[in-house]
Order: structure tokens, then sequence, then C-alpha cells
């Protein structure tokens, strides 16, 4: 698991790095069928897209455009959660394997639930 210390952006980026890989060796440990392939496409997409919405998020226009781009990964992490889950469930890929993975989703989701909802609290 990642550092406490560190930025949502870098952890984020770090998160985005790891479901690459994971989805590399998915894609080399699968016969390839249907399912695997979507499930996976999902998997990637949404776990790339938390650190690219937290990095938009810097350039942000006002602070209700920045907890709107905070809101989007929010959402991308859960759908992120969702493939994950659904990858275990359906054997597609080892639990135990994707363990790390699911706890620093969840951390994530945390973080950002926190900071969206202190944002709003004090605008």
């Amino acid at each position: 698991m990642t550092g406490d210390k560190e930025s949502i952006q870098v952890r984020t980026k770090k998160f985005a790095v790891r479901v690459v890989f994971a989805y590399t060796e998915i894609l080399k440990k699968s016969t390839y069928n249907d399912a695997v392939v979507v499930l996976a496409k999902q998997f990637l997409r949404a776990g790339t897209s938390i650190g690219a919405n937290c990095k938009e998020a810097i350039s942000a226009q006002s602070t209700k455009d920045f907890i709107h781009k905070y809101e989007v990964a929010l959402k991308e992490a859960r759908e992120t959660e969702y493939w994950i889950e659904i990858m275990i469930d359906t054997e597609i890929v080892p639990k135990q394997r994707f363990r790390l993975l699911l706890q620093e989703i969840d951390s994530i989701i945390r973080i950002l639930v926190a900071t969206i909802k202190s944002l709003k609290t004090n605008s």
C-alpha cells in the first residue's frame, strides 16, 4: 500500500500504473474471451481515469470546479472497485493477487470522500 503522506495526485498516478500492469497481466494470462477483454478494458479505463481527474483538479477554475473533478474521480474509483470485485467473483483474477489493489482503491475512495466533504463544508 502507498504511504499516507503522499498527495492524492501522486497516489492515484501510482495506482494507475499498477492498473496498467495488472491489465497487461490479465490479458497475458487470459484466453482472450470477450468477457475477459471487456472487463479488463473497463478496469483499465476507470482505474487510470481517477488520477487524470485528480490531476485536472489542480487547474480547476474555481472551488466548485475542483470539487466536481474530485467527484468524477470518486465515481471512477468506485467503478474501479466494482470491476475488481467482478473480476475476482468470476475468477478472472485471483483474490489474493488483487487484495492490495482493493485496499488501495478503498483508501483512495476514503481520501476523496473526506476531501470533498471538507471542501463543501468550507466553501
